[in-house]
C-alpha cells in the first residue's frame, strides 16, 4: 500500500518555546526555522501549524501540572502562545490549537485525513513531537520526523526522543 500525499505538521513553533527567558525554552529552537521554512515551501497548502494552549479546566493531572508551571496558566490568546514571527510569516494555511501535548486528534485528522502521511517538525522533540508521533502512528498514520527541523528541551532529550521514535519503524521514520 502506498502512503497518501504527505502533510507537514509544524508542532508548537510558539514564543513560549523560543523565548530564552521562558522556563520551557528549546535551546536550539532558532536552528529549526530554516528547515521548517524549506518544508513549508515543499508542502505548500498541505501544511499545518499547531499551538499548545492550556486547557480551560485544569482537571486530573493538569491541576498539579499548572501548580508546577504557573507561568503557563494563561488565556489561550496570551502572547506566549503566539507563533514565532518567522513561522507566522510563512502564512501556513491551517492552524490547529489543542490543550494537549500530542496534537494528533479530531482537529488534525479532520484536515489531513484519518490515516494521513504526516511529516513532523517543531518542538519539543521530547514532548509534543514525540506525543504526536506516537498517537498518530497508533491511529494508523504514516509518520516522518525531520530531525533537523525539531528541537528538544536539551540536546540529550532531543536525541533520546529520536531514538525512541526510531523504535516504531516502519510506522515512524526519523529523517536526518
Amino acid at each position: 500500500m502506498t502512503a497518501p500525499a504527505p502533510w507537514l505538521v509544524v508542532i508548537d513553533a510558539q514564543v513560549i518555546f523560543a523565548d530564552p527567558s521562558s522556563e520551557w525554552v528549546a535551546p536550539r529552537f532558532a536552528e529549526t526555522v530554516g528547515p521548517i521554512r524549506e518544508l513549508v515551501a515543499e508542502h505548500g497548502r498541505r501544511s499545518v501549524t499547531t499551538r499548545w494552549v492550556p486547557p480551560l479546566r485544569k482537571e486530573g493531572s493538569w491541576g498539579p501540572y499548572f501548580e508546577t508551571f504557573p507561568f503557563a496558566d494563561q488565556a489561550p490568546d496570551h502572547p506566549l502562545f503566539d507563533l514565532v514571527p518567522d513561522v507566522a510569516a510563512l502564512e501556513v494555511p491551517h492552524v490547529v490549537s489543542e490543550p494537549t501535548f500530542g496534537k494528533w486528534g479530531p482537529g488534525l485528522a479532520a484536515l489531513t485525513g484519518e490515516h494521513a502521511h504526516l511529516v513532523l517538525a517543531g518542538v519539543a522533540t521530547d514532548c509534543c513531537v514525540l506525543s504526536t508521533a506516537l498517537a498518530a502512528a497508533d491511529a494508523g498514520c504514516f509518520v516522518e520526523v525531520v530531525a533537523p527541523a525539531c528541537a528538544g528541551s536539551s540536546d540529550e532529550a532531543h536525541e533520546r526522543a529520536l531514538e525512541a521514535m526510531r523504535l516504531y519503524a516502519p510506522q515512524i521514520v526519523v529523517r536526518d
